[in-house]
C-alpha cells in the first residue's frame, strides 16, 4: 500500500481489500474496498481508526514502516465501531498494552460488548468539543450520531485543517496506488459514492445534514474518510454529493425496475422505456429485478427523479424480487420521487394493490398506474402512453 503523508506528521496507513466479495455480506464489491487508518506522529502518537480483523497485520506493517519496529501507540481514536473498522482493536490492545482507546460513552460500551475489553483504564472517554493534545497537533472531537451508527463521531486536527470523517464521505473501491484525490482519476469513486451512500447510509439523511451543519464553521483542507480516497481537491464536490443525497434531491432521469416471469411484464417495461425516449427523456435505466443486483437498483432509485415499478402478481402478491426492492426503498425512507406503478395478473389482481400499499407507507404520491390483464393490449398500451406523458414531465 502507498503509505502517504497527508499533512505534516499525518500519514495514511490504511489497507486495500480486493478479496471480500460483498460488503456487509450484501453489497457487491467489484472494485474492492479500503479500510482507511491514519497515523499521527507527535510527542504522543495516535492512530485514527482501525481496520477489519483480517487486515491488521498489514496495518501494523504500515505503522512500523513509518515509526519503526519499537513504535509505541499512545491513543487509538475510534470514530466508528462497525467491525470493518473496529475488528482489529483486540490485536492492537495486545500489541500496545499502554495504548488508550479514545471514544465517546457509546463507543466504549460497544468496545466492551464486542471485544470483552472490560478494564476501564484502557479507555479515554470524550464528548462533543473535547480536545486531546498530542504536542504540536491537537485532536478535537465532533459527535455525529447516526451517521450511521449512534456512536459515530469525527476527529478534527485544527492546525493542519484535517477532518477524519469516519464513514461519512466514503466510497466503495480499493485504491489503485494513489491515496489523495488530486493524484488520481476519481470518476470511479464518485460513481461508487452514490452506491455506498444509498446502500449503507441512505436511511439517515436527516442526521447526515445535521453533521454537515456542524462542519460549516470548520476550515477543512483535507477529508480523511474510512473508505475510499482522501479528499482535498474535490472536497466541494463530495460535500455537495452527500448533501444532495441526504436531502433526497434527484437528477433528471427515469429508472424502470420490473419483474417478469414469462415476458409480458417485461414487454410493458420495454414499452415504457420506448415511450419515455420518444418524449425526449435521455437518462433511462432499466433493471430486471430478477437479474440486477439490488445494490445497483437502490443506487439508481436514489439518484434519479423518476421511478417506474412493474410487477406481475405472484401468489396473490408482488413478485419476490420486486418485493425486496420495495422493502429496501421503504427501509431507507426514500422521498421526493415521481413514482409510477404497473401491475399485471392473469385471474386475480394482487401486484398493483400491494405496490400501492408500499407507496402509501412511503408517503409517495403515485403519478400514474397501469393494470394489465394477461398481455399487453390496446387498453394497456394506451395507459402506458399516458404514464409516459406524465413521467416525462415529472422526471425532468
Amino acid at each position: 500500500m502507498n503509505i502517504k503523508e497527508i499533512a505534516s506528521g499525518i500519514h495514511y496507513v490504511g489497507v486495500n481489500d480486493r478479496v471480500t466479495q460483498r460488503f456487509e455480506s450484501l453489497w457487491p464489491l467489484p472494485y474492492g474496498v479500503t479500510y482507511n487508518s491514519y497515523l499521527i506522529t507527535d510527542e504522543k502518537i495516535a492512530l485514527i481508526d482501525c481496520v477489519e480483523i483480517s487486515e491488521v497485520e498489514d496495518l501494523l506493517r504500515n505503522i512500523r514502516n513509518i515509526s519503526g519496529s519499537n513504535v509505541k501507540l499512545d491513543y487509538l481514536v475510534v470514530n466508528h465501531m462497525e467491525p470493518d473498522h473496529s475488528g482489529g482493536i483486540p490485536i492492537l490492545v495486545d500489541e500496545f498494552p499502554d495504548m488508550k482507546i479514545v471514544g465517546n460513552k457509546l463507543t466504549i460500551g460497544m468496545v466492551k460488548g464486542f471485544y470483552h475489553i472490560d478494564d476501564d483504564s484502557k479507555f479515554y472517554e470524550v464528548a462533543d468539543g473535547d480536545v486531546i493534545s498530542l504536542g504540536s497537533h491537537s485532536l478535537r472531537f465532533i459527535m455525529t450520531p447516526m451517521v450511521h451508527w449512534p456512536e459515530t463521531m469525527m476527529t478534527y486536527v485544527e492546525d493542519e485543517k484535517v477532518l477524519f470523517s469516519g464513514d461519512a464521505f466514503g466510497t466503495f473501491g480499493a485504491l489503485n496506488g494513489a491515496v489523495v484525490d488530486e493524484d488520481m482519476d476519481t470518476s470511479l469513486y464518485f460513481e461508487e459514492a452514490y452506491r455506498y451512500y444509498s446502500n449503507i447510509v441512505g436511511k439517515y439523511g436527516t442526521f447526515v445534514l445535521r453533521a454537515a451543519k456542524k462542519l460549516e464553521n470548520l476550515e477543512i483542507g483535507t477529508i480523511c474518510p474510512t473508505h475510499g480516497p482522501v479528499w482535498r481537491r474535490q472536497i466541494p464536490e463530495i460535500l455537495e454529493l452527500y448533501k444532495r443525497l441526504a436531502s433526497y434531491e434527484s437528477e433528471p432521469g427515469v429508472v424502470i425496475v420490473y419483474g417478469s416471469m414469462y415476458g409480458n411484464s417485461g414487454a410493458m417495461a420495454e414499452k415504457v422505456a420506448e415511450g419515455l425516449a420518444a418524449r425526449g427523456v435521455r437518462k433511462i435505466i432499466v433493471h430486471n429485478a430478477a437479474f440486477s443486483e439490488l445494490s445497483y437498483m437502490i443506487r439508481d432509485a436514489f439518484r434519479y427523479k423518476g421511478l417506474v415499478v412493474i410487477s406481475p402478481t405472484y401468489q396473490m402478491t408482488i413478485y419476490p424480487p420486486i418485493k425486496s426492492f420495495m422493502e429496501a426503498l421503504k427501509s431507507r425512507e426514500i422521498r421526493n420521487k415521481a413514482l409510477a406503478l404497473c401491475g399485471s395478473f392473469t385471474w386475480a389482481s394482487g401486484a398493483l394493490p400491494e405496490l400501492k400499499k408500499y407507496s402509501q407507507e412511503m408517503k409517495h404520491e403515485v403519478i400514474a398506474e397501469v393494470q394489465m390483464k394477461h398481455a399487453p393490449s390496446g387498453d394497456t398500451l394506451a395507459a402506458v402512453e399516458a404514464l409516459c406523458d406524465k413521467m416525462a414531465e415529472a422526471a425532468e
